[in-house]
């Protein structure tokens, strides 16, 4: 009985589950620096592991920026995002090169979203989380706390 009543109490904290990607207690110091001097320090959970391996990989030629940083930085960023990378089954591939915003997960949950909403000039793309998630810097990507600037025509 008490099985049952868990399993189901997880079953109705999933949805919010998903919806809450904290960066993780062992986040490095130097992904919080490197990665977020730039954009959002995404949650490792928004892609598997094969793409952030792939991202790594490419810094030098990182979205049309040299995000190179030192063998040893490297390292320690990459062990971190493949040790707390999403389900590859949950996310599916993210392109290549990897981008969140072309992962399965994200399209799923922003599919209602026109794309000229993603050149808006307060939005500028996908990858922009914090333009409607207010929260996204804590992890919170809960439709709860969406704020979705009006488009301009």
């Amino acid at each position: 009985m008490k099985r049952l009543i868990a399993a189901a109490l997880l079953a109705v904290s999933l949805p919010a589950l998903a919806d809450r990607l904290p960066l993780p207690g062992d986040t490095p110091a130097s992904f919080r620096n490197e990665c977020g001097s730039c954009h959002l320090a995404y949650p490792p959970a928004l892609l598997a592991a094969n793409d952030w391996q792939q991202l790594m990989g490419q810094l030098a030629q990182h979205f049309g920026s040299d995000a190179a940083v030192d063998r040893k930085t490297q390292q320690e960023i990459s062990q971190f995002l493949e040790r707390h990378a999403g389900s590859a089954s949950r996310i599916g591939s993210a392109g290549a090169p990897p981008r969140i915003s072309q992962s399965r997960r994200f399209k799923r949950q922003h599919h209602e979203i026109p794309a000229r909403f993603w050149r808006d000039p307060r939005v500028k793309s996908a990858a922009n989380c914090e333009a409607c998630h207010a929260k996204a810097a804590s992890g919170s990507f809960s439709e709860h706390d969406i704020a979705i600037p009006e488009l301009r025509e």
